[in-house]
């Protein structure tokens, strides 16, 4: 059972390089409209739209990238510990959950040209929150 708690740690962190390097990629490389995009808006975009949308672009890359430290944070210090409540597991399911699953499913609903590269993130979450939940848990008791 060490195994899979081990495995369970190095994919959490795994998964928060991935979210900085996502970050990233929004803050410094992705174009404000994707071809994707403008295919599915199918007119001419507004005036000042992707300037804007550039800003909102950086300051969401910016998020992303901040809860991808927290989530190598936060794993690699519930995990790393002896004992370790559900609780700690239950709130790692949920940023997934938030972050690469509902990236993953938007995608998917937009027909985008990358929603199965996107669904690599999410099964590695959904695969990891399983091996956390079981791996042996010593609950501590909540004061």
């Amino acid at each position: 059972m060490i195994w899979m708690h081990r495995i369970s740690i190095w994919s959490f962190c795994v998964l928060g390089v991935y979210q900085i390097g996502l970050g990233a990629y929004f803050v410094a490389v992705r174009p404000a409209l994707l071809p994707e995009d403008i295919r599915l808006i199918g007119a001419p975009t507004p005036l000042g739209l992707e300037p804007w949308l550039d800003l909102v672009f950086t300051v969401m890359g910016g998020q992303m990238a901040a809860v991808g430290v927290l989530i190598v944070a936060f794993a690699s210090r519930i995990l790393c510990q002896s004992r370790r409540r559900r609780i700690d597991v239950l709130l790692l399911g949920l940023a997934g959950l938030l972050s690469a699953g509902l990236m993953s499913g938007v995608n998917f609903a937009l027909g985008s040209d990358f929603k199965w590269l996107l669904v690599v993130p999410a099964a590695l979450w959904v695969a990891a929150i399983a091996l956390a939940a079981a791996a042996p848990v010593e609950l501590i008791p909540v004061s």
